[in-house]
């Protein structure tokens, strides 16, 4: 049996380091990698996010979450508004600018894909695709 657990970690570790480098290095696309994860918590965690489901969506405690949120908001890509479900709480939402800079991360790691498994057969890159789908959607991530 072939033994991913130190591959997978070996390839964390890999691309945990090379993110700056990637679409952070363009600051027309990623401006900052830290406001892409918040964007990305925001939109994970659905309608009505708050601080605490992006803390929770990246592993932070509640303040370090909060100092993300605000220079995310400043940067203009998330609003703050009143919960639908209960006015007395702040919802977090992504701004058009916000969406853009999600399309722009999503459309880097996509190609980032592709290159990576550029000389792989198509059913290869198709299956390795939905292996890693299913891994990120049975662990919540």
């Amino acid at each position: 049996m072939t033994d991913g657990g130190p591959a997978l970690f070996r390839l964390v570790r890999f691309w945990s380091r090379r993110w700056a480098r990637g679409p952070a290095a363009d600051a027309d696309v990623v401006p900052h990698p830290q406001l892409v994860l918040v964007v990305e918590a925001v939109h994970a965690a659905g309608a009505d996010a708050s601080v605490n489901d992006v803390a929770r969506q990246l592993g932070l405690d509640q303040s370090g979450a909060s100092r993300m949120v605000t220079v995310a908001t400043a940067e203009g890509y998330l609003a703050r508004a009143r919960a639908a479900a209960d006015a007395r709480r702040t919802a977090l939402r992504l701004t058009p600018a916000g969406e853009q800079l999600l399309t722009a991360a999503r459309d880097w790691q996509c190609a980032t894909f592709e290159q990576l498994t550029a000389r792989w057969a198509a059913s290869d890159r198709e299956r390795f695709a939905g292996y890693l789908q299913r891994l990120a959607d049975e662990t919540g991530a």
